[in-house]
């Protein structure tokens, strides 16, 4: 492909609503060392996309700020941080084996090479995404799934919300035989951390509601709760042997309501705050029960290869609500913001 060439992208040039999403013709990327050029076959959306577009993180000491999720962001950019494609390119210094892979990118700009290195950036709010016809990626962060029984679409759905909750159910120490809790059940992240506890063998008890209560049974959780009714009673009468792991992308008062619902030495793993960032808990609850409360962002390197194993098996299958063209990326937000789906939302550059 020449230097050239010009593709298709969405980019967002400030902070606001859905209509500072522009469809636009730009350079494509040219793959430098170490990195290879990736050809979209979808892109699924997440709720960072909402949050970086709207600079809904806020700011050590300013939690009202306007912000991306690790501070400013450089505009013009690119949003999408989860893509399946074809290596089309390598850049100098990669093996050109890797051209016509079918592949997952890992999203995640890391602090350190090990790993177990943190992620500090995120393709699509830190560096250009995969909401265009092609996107970058370095070298190790693009795992072969060509063998995948999974579709492109199902691939896609991957990195963000399964990556988020296989980091969640890691750092939990999430074991074969144990109850799990799942709050925001029919969320991405939710469906994940469902499908995921369940491939591994652990007792699953979601939280969720309404309408969606049906699909999160069948994504694979053994008994669900409605948060529409007293949740920690309702927990309580369905697991009365308590908690081993929560994993919470709700937090708010689910956090003070919950803890002591925790076996001896439990987890509570928390990963998002749809409920409120601002919690209050009994702090006895936790020490003289040697529960843990564990902050989870994303997921290491070590985390991604273990979902790529499991991509590969197919023993997770993400649900697809709805599929796009990327000219539509502002009705796919919305779409996704009206949170009236269960599964992914995906669109095709």
């Amino acid at each position: 492909m020449s230097a050239s060439q010009v593709m298709r992208a969405v980019r967002i040039t400030g902070h606001g609503g859905p209509e500072v999403l522009e469809l636009t013709e730009v350079a494509a990327p040219v793959p430098r060392a170490g990195e290879v050029l990736v050809q979209v076959s979808a892109v699924a959306l997440n709720n960072t996309d909402l949050w970086t577009r709207e600079g809904a993180y806020g700011r050590p000491g300013d939690p009202k700020a306007r912000s991306g999720w690790r501070g400013p962001i450089d505009f013009p950019r690119i949003q999408g941080a989860d893509v399946a494609g074809r290596v089309v390119a390598v850049g100098p210094g990669v093996e050109g084996s890797l051209v016509g892979s079918r592949v997952v990118v890992d999203p995640a700009i890391y602090d350190a090479d090990g790993p177990d290195a943190n992620p500090v950036g995120l393709m699509g709010s830190e560096r250009d995404g995969g909401y265009a016809e092609y996107v970058t990626a370095p070298a190790e962060r693009v795992h072969d799934v060509t063998e995948s029984p999974l579709t492109d679409d199902q691939l896609a759905a991957l990195p963000t919300a399964y990556g988020t909750a296989l980091g969640m159910i890691e750092r939990g120490r999430l074991q074969k035989g144990e109850t799990a809790l799942v709050s925001g059940a029919s969320g991405g992240v939710g469906l994940a951390l469902v499908q995921i506890a369940r491939a591994r063998g652990a007792r699953v008890l979601a939280v969720s509601s309404g309408s969606k209560i049906d699909a999160v049974r069948e994504a694979g959780a053994h008994e669900v709760v409605d948060r529409a009714g007293d949740v920690a009673e309702q927990i309580r009468t369905a697991a009365p042997e308590s908690i081993d792991v929560a994993l919470d992308v709700v937090a708010g008062e689910l956090v003070s309501e919950g803890l002591p619902l925790l076996r001896e030495g439990g987890r509570w793993v928390i990963a998002g705050a749809l409920g409120g960032y601002d919690v209050t808990f009994d702090v006895r609850r936790l020490y003289l029960h040697n529960a843990q409360v564990i902050g989870s962002s994303m997921h290491t390197p070590t985390h991604f290869g273990l979902l790529m194993d499991l991509a590969r098996r197919a023993e997770v299958q993400p649900v697809i609500a709805a599929t796009f063209p990327l000219d539509q990326a502002a009705q796919a937000q919305e779409e996704l913001s009206r949170r009236g789906h269960v599964g992914k939302i995906v669109m095709h550059p």
